[in-house]
């Protein structure tokens, strides 16, 4: 780990051992007369940094743009959300109403409907059997 020139050597800082030497994209370090700040210098030719760092500024502020929208659109879904539960609220509350309605419209008239079905499946099933018997012979 000693031998790397950009880690720093034995003794020194991480950073402070790196004076001398120089980066494959342009970049040299140097430390601070008696501190430890270090300086970054950026040679002129390698001007494509600032074309990369322009377009790293573009995407961040296309992710920020996203994200906005993600929110925007969290947002939205939430109170659909809400609007569909309380809808849900006021239907379920209808249905309960009508149900007890109906329930006590059924307690006034009365069981003479089941009086009715009895009396309709007999005679069918008395129809039924004269038939049985009239074509049996």
């Amino acid at each position: 780990m000693s031998s790397n020139p950009h880690r720093g050597g034995a003794g020194s800082s991480l950073y402070g051992g790196a004076a001398p030497y120089r980066s494959s994209d342009g970049l040299s370090t140097r430390t601070a007369t008696g501190s430890e700040e270090i300086q970054l210098r950026i040679d002129p030719m390698h001007s494509d940094l600032d074309d990369e760092i322009t377009g790293l500024h573009g995407q961040v502020r296309q992710l920020k743009n996203i994200a906005q929208e993600i929110g925007s659109e969290a947002k939205f879904q939430r109170d659909f959300l809400d609007e569909l539960q309380v809808t849900l609220m006021r239907a379920q509350a209808g249905v309960k109403n009508n149900i007890r309605k109906l329930n006590l419209s059924i307690i006034r008239s009365g069981n003479n409907h089941i009086m009715h079905v009895v009396l309709f499946a007999l005679l069918c099933f008395f129809i039924l059997y004269m038939w049985s018997k009239m074509f049996k012979k």
